[in-house]
């Protein structure tokens, strides 16, 4: 048996107390296991599109899985609740659309969630192309025939959504706002399910994000009415906007990162600072663009006055177009 020195029980103390230190320090390191990033809407659609570009280079750059789960439900205040209430330790985030986040709290009289005060924001992720698209054997070619045909047969059309409440059920009102016409509107449980029974002709008409019908377009499968964007897109370059047939007409929905509240903030600062840095990646970028989407670029306080901002526009949106989610 020996007995320890003085000096080397001061050793022996130095060395636990660094040991400690440097667990420690490994514990606090984030990420230390794979995050969930929440789609709020299924799959097929323009978010999860989004998503799983986003969080395969997010995955690469951190160097833990995120993994992308899709829970759809509710034109995505389902989820977009329970993701509130979820650990705010930076392991469950939400990646979600306009149409979820400011105006679903329009549509629902109690959405389960604030969508300012129940989440941190992160960054904004992208935009989307969306687009009118008919069952090619549809009489119109374009948004000027199509309304010509509506007002002499109010009523006689239907158009299909991925669900009350979502952004294309919205627009679809909208549009017949603006137009002076009378869809039936079909909501399905996704924007795969509204694209894939325009394709095999059960509803002649839909709104769809580019992602979600861009390989039925490509394979003349539906036909494109007009572009729902402000602007024309990169992906259709030669499709007119609905805004150059009906002036002031036209939307750019986007796409965006949140934390639940109380989520620290040196988390969220490195999460905002890794979305910027996957979004400046050639391959992000083009993946994107192969769904028609692009980079939306900012920072966490840009999208907080995005947010703000677009919470009382939508509910005005809400209020003139009558729009239910019966």
């Amino acid at each position: 048996m020996t007995f320890a020195t003085p000096l080397s029980r001061r050793l022996f103390t130095a060395a636990v107390f660094c040991s400690a230190a440097f667990a420690a320090g490994a514990q606090d390191k984030y990420p230390s296991k794979p995050i969930t990033v929440v789609v709020p809407q299924a799959a097929g659609g323009a978010n999860d599109a989004i998503a799983r570009v986003v969080a395969q280079k997010l995955g690469e750059q951190l160097g833990q899985s995120v993994i992308v789960e899709n829970r759809p439900g509710a034109g995505g205040t389902l989820a977009t609740g329970t993701t509130a209430r979820a650990r705010n330790d930076g392991y469950t985030l939400l990646l979600t659309a306009d149409s979820a986040h400011v105006i679903g709290p329009a549509l629902y009289k109690n959405p389960g969630f604030d969508p300012v005060k129940d989440f941190a924001p992160v960054a904004p992720i992208a935009t989307a192309g969306y687009v009118l698209v008919a069952h090619p054997s549809f009489p119109a070619n374009n948004v000027a025939e199509l309304v010509n045909l509506a007002k002499a047969s109010p009523g006689k059309y239907s158009i299909a959504s991925a669900g009350n409440g979502t952004l294309n059920h919205l627009i679809g009102e909208m549009l017949q706002k603006a137009a002076g016409i009378q869809l039936q509107h079909i909501p399905y449980k996704g924007s795969a399910a509204a694209a894939t029974d325009v394709v095999g002709g059960q509803v002649p008409l839909s709104v769809q994000s580019l992602p979600s019908a861009i390989a039925f377009i490509k394979a003349s499968k539906l036909k494109v009415l007009g572009v729902v964007n402000e602007k024309r897109v990169a992906a259709l370059p030669d499709v007119p906007t609905i805004g150059e047939t009906i002036k002031g007409f036209g939307q750019a929905p986007w796409y965006a990162l949140f934390a639940p509240a109380g989520t620290p903030a040196p988390i969220v600062t490195q999460l905002q600072a890794e979305v910027a840095r996957a979004l400046e990646h050639k391959d992000v970028v083009d993946k994107l663009a192969t769904v028609g989407c692009e980079p939306f670029k900012g920072t966490a306080a840009q999208l907080a006055a995005l947010v703000q901002s677009d919470l009382p526009k939508w509910s005005r949106v809400v209020k003139d177009t009558g729009a239910t989610v019966d």
